[in-house]
């Protein structure tokens, strides 16, 4: 593939090393270079290829610059100069621009041949919802059979490939590839998590949604390598409503307004409230046994009932959005009602029948404002007991420690504390720091370090009429200590409990 097309839709000069702007001959050249891969990753560069000079928190692109010519690339492309060693081959043509982030995603864009232009493309940012919400989008779809791809926090999956995540959304040079992937299998939508973090760092740049989509926004990733401020994150989320043709947005929240601004698509709203263009009225909490859910009436754009396997009013929420964006795609009522009772998101209240007597689920609550929610929404179901199991990681705010421990002190009438994933911090630490917090309360807790003495604590004193709640790793299966992810996926701890005490018995 020659230079040419890959930097069309670019804003560019070829240069030399240094800055020094190219001729028009040796421009004219210099865009006939055949370009076999492309990558950000020096160590992956080999001869003909493009390398991306990207400046990150810890590491700078643009200093494996010489690295990457002597590999053989082809093509650096770079926002500043570079130091390059004379040398007696030919040098890699210099494409420089202001922004290689944004480069590297309508670069990939172009290499991969515009996947998403094939595609009818949801994205769906937000602060709590995402991961739920995306699930649900594709299993409506896919029951209306609509073959739908989904990339999100946990994995990226179509058809019967499930690719596990590294970021909520991918580098755009990974994510053009994945849809890509998806376009040539036949996937036809592809419903997407969309961060604020991705927004701000271009990675969604040269695609343009079909449906952008707005779930909530609270204060969440503010600091140094995040956001600075919660306006800077606020004003992050709204940038998908600038690369949308249809905006969906929660008309409840109170900072829609400030997610809209300066939006140039159309807009519909959901929520609770009668104002909104799709809301749920008639909300009734349902118990069973080992059980929790909730059930709406659907009023507005769509009218029929709904229910949902999952409480809260949160859940009402994402059902509510999953509704406003498939209807987008005709799909009828009774597809929806029948795809909402049977979705199920691992690791975001996902229960786990191992008692008729008491409720147990898990959920990847890991901060204070996620934590609050999930437990004052379980309040509504008058539990005899809330018990909720947590730890912190380590290596990160300890501020969150000290949040999270008050929450659960508050909020639930027992506390496990436990271990999560420590990483180089010691444990005992970490759990100090959340009994700093419950301590500020007047809540009940135990600790207990290791998190599968733990859970089968809480399963071997759960009492009935108890919600328990598995708090902080939801979806994850390992647990990292020391640099190292050890496997541990609750769902096994739980099975090895059960099976544990059926042998002792």
């Amino acid at each position: 593939m020659e230079l040419a097309s890959l930097v069309k839709e670019l804003d560019y000069r070829i240069t030399d090393a240094l800055g020094n702007e190219a001729s028009e001959k040796e421009t004219a050249a210099a865009l006939r270079t055949e370009i076999t891969g492309i990558t950000n990753d020096s160590r992956q560069v080999s001869s003909g290829k493009l390398f991306f000079c990207i400046p990150g928190a810890n590491s700078d692109g643009h200093d494996f610059a010489q690295m990457a010519a002597d590999a053989g690339a082809a093509v650096l492309v770079v926002s500043r100069n570079v130091d390059l060693a004379p040398a007696r081959q030919a040098q890699p043509v210099i494409v420089r621009t202001k922004d290689t982030r944004l480069a590297m995603a309508l670069i990939s864009a172009a290499f991969y041949g515009y996947p998403a232009r094939s595609l009818r493309m949801i994205g769906v940012t937000g602060t709590k919802g995402k991961t739920t919400t995306t699930y649900l989008v594709r299993a409506i779809l896919q029951h209306a059979g609509v073959d739908t791809g989904l990339i999100g926090t946990i994995e990226s999956v179509y058809h019967d490939k499930h690719m596990p995540a590294n970021n909520t959304t991918p580098e755009s040079l990974a994510l053009q590839k994945t849809l890509r992937e998806m376009a040539d299998a036949g996937v036809q939508a592809v419903v997407m998590e969309v961060s604020s973090q991705a927004l701000m760092q271009k990675r969604t740049a040269g695609i343009l949604f079909d449906i952008g989509v707005f779930t909530n926004i609270s204060p969440d990733h503010i600091g140094p390598n995040e956001h600075a401020s919660f306006e800077d994150y606020m004003h992050c989320k709204g940038l998908l409503f600038r690369q949308c043709r249809t905006g969906i947005v929660n008309g409840d929240d109170p900072h829609v307004k400030d997610i809209l601004e300066g939006h140039t698509c159309s807009v519909e709203t959901f929520g609770l409230a009668t104002s909104n263009d799709l809301y749920a009225d008639d909300l009734q909490l349902i118990r069973k046994p080992g059980e929790l859910g909730i059930s709406f009436d659907a009023e507005g754009l769509m009218k029929f009932h709904a229910e949902v396997p999952t409480p809260g009013r949160f859940s009402v929420y994402n059902a509510l959005c999953a509704i406003a964006i498939c209807r987008h795609f005709g799909v009828p009522a009774e597809k929806i009602q029948d795809a909402l009772l049977n979705a199920h998101v691992k690791g975001r209240i996902e229960l786990v029948r191992v008692s008729d007597s008491f409720t147990l689920m898990i959920d990847y609550a890991h901060n204070a404002v996620a934590l609050e929610s999930l437990l004052k929404a379980l309040r509504e179901y008058h539990p005899e007991r809330l018990v909720t199991l947590f730890g912190c990681g380590g290596n990160r705010s300890r501020l969150r420690r000290f949040e999270m421990g008050e929450v659960s002190g508050k909020l639930s009438d027992f506390t496990i504390i436990t271990s999560d994933n420590p990483r180089f911090e010691e444990p005992m630490n970490i759990i100090a720091d959340i009994v700093t917090g419950i301590s500020r309360t007047e809540g009940k807790y135990i600790t207990i370090p290791d998190r599968k003495e733990a859970i089968a604590y809480a399963i071997h004193h759960g009492q009935p009429g108890d919600i328990i709640v598995l708090a902080g790793k939801g979806h994850e299966d390992y647990q990292e200590i020391k640099g190292k992810k050890y496997p541990m996926d609750e769902r096994v701890i739980i099975q090895d409990i059960l099976r544990e005490d059926a042998q002792v018995r």
